[in-house]
């Protein structure tokens, strides 16, 4: 269940809220607190994999709708 909408200031970015969700998972998870690893290392090694391509899906439909409002005007 997300977390970020819960005590949280308001992040303004796209896709925030995920964004916060995924570096939480990571920073929690046995990868880096056990084996001390970096939390990129933790992601390339496939740790948290179902919020990142969450954020993945949020950040390429930003995109899509970018890419909408410029070829609109062609």
């Amino acid at each position: 269940m997300p977390k970020y909408y819960e005590d949280k200031e308001e992040d303004g970015r796209a896709c925030g809220g995920v964004r916060e969700d995924l570096r939480q998972c990571l920073l929690e998870s046995p990868c880096v607190l056990q084996e001390n690893k970096s939390p990129k290392q933790c992601l390339s090694e496939g740790h948290c994999r179902n919020l990142q391509m969450t954020f993945f899906a949020c950040k390429r439909s930003m995109v899509s709708v970018c890419s909408v409002f410029s070829s609109a005007g062609l």
